[in-house]
């Protein structure tokens, strides 16, 4: 920088550069590597705010600049720098989001290209579904296990509200797949469903109606978490829940997540979709290259296997929608 005869400033090449980026310092690639962070894990996510636990506090944080547009999302492990002392009006900053072990995903339907990251580092997934109001969704329930076997996670099927129906007929259609499962009514006995999600991080997952966050606020009382009814001329559930929020349990953690009307897998290539029907996926190594195993397939083992009784007729269906609602072919709610 040089000065006029006049004392005022003439600015070079570099002030001008600086100016136009609208800073005062010139940028740099490096970046500051926080060696004194502290973990946390995220437990909700609010607009842009992110409550995390650090040292058993709870901390409200924002995401650090440098980390750019990557998403964090309930039970991601962080770094946080800044105020952690949890005190009101206090801010801290997540600089690092640790690897993933595990990663739920879906997409709003099945030819939807974007993935949405519904929580992280989960290693069971409890997909609830109703026995009534609102009727049963078995190809809910088959798009569930599908993500649960992508993403590594343990299925465990929680049948609510028996108290309205029996619970035999979708036991029928699970049970030979050695599917662990828990029949539950409003004031039964949870001391078996509290054994299976002792000690570990559990993401409920199932339609809006279904009890899902009715089943949280039994299993840790005092918990509040908001529930709806379901629209007796639609029957479909309102959606209470509006955020995913972590809840210790027992040694491990409830995930609580808001309703969905849809589980896409557009994410999944088809024959990890086949990979998730593991009593379909077996008969298909008996199928022709490129077979889709749908009706008009020839030589399609799997159409042979069912006409045979071998095959559940509604497995096989629920499969071939399925595919192809996954190739563009089919126009269906799940």
């Amino acid at each position: 920088m040089s000065r006029t005869r006049g004392g005022g400033r003439h600015l070079d090449e570099d002030d001008i550069r600086v100016r136009a980026r609208g800073g005062s310092r010139p940028r740099t690639r490096t970046r500051p590597k926080h060696e004194n962070a502290a973990e946390g894990l995220v437990t909700a996510v609010d607009r842009g705010r992110y409550r995390c636990l650090v040292n058993e506090v709870p901390v409200v944080a924002m995401k650090a600049r440098e980390l750019g547009r990557g998403s964090i999302v309930v039970g991601d492990r962080v770094d946080v720098v800044g105020d952690l002392s949890g005190r009101p009006d206090t801010l801290a900053r997540v600089v690092r989001v640790r690897q993933r072990e595990s990663v739920l995903r879906r997409t709003a339907d099945d030819t939807d290209p974007v993935e949405r990251v519904i929580v992280a580092n989960a290693d069971q997934l409890a997909i609830v579904c109703a026995l009534a109001d609102p009727a049963p969704q078995p190809r809910f329930v088959d798009r569930c296990l599908v993500a649960a076997y992508d993403a590594g996670l343990a299925p465990l099927l929680c049948l609510t509200k028996a108290d309205l129906a029996e619970p035999d007929d979708l036991v029928r259609v699970y049970e030979p797949l050695g599917l662990p499962y828990e029949v539950l009514s409003p004031e039964g006995d949870l001391t078996r469903l509290r054994s299976r999600l002792a000690n570990r991080t559990s993401v409920f997952v199932g339609s809006s109606g279904v009890g899902k966050s009715t089943l949280v606020n039994r299993l840790i009382p005092g918990t509040d978490r908001a529930v709806g009814h379901v629209n007796a001329v639609t029957g479909r559930g309102r959606h209470t829940s509006t955020s995913a929020v972590a809840l210790p349990f027992e040694g491990g953690w409830l995930i609580d997540t808001p309703g969905v009307r849809s589980f896409g897998l557009a994410h999944i290539e088809p024959e990890d979709i086949v990979a998730g029907f593991a009593d379909i996926d077996e008969v298909t190594r008996d199928c022709p290259p490129g077979c889709t195993h749908q009706p008009e397939e020839e030589d399609c083992a799997v159409a042979a296997a069912l006409s045979a009784g071998r095959l559940d007729a509604d497995r096989v269906g629920s499969l071939r929608r399925l595919l192809a609602s996954r190739e563009g072919t089919l126009d269906e709610e799940p």
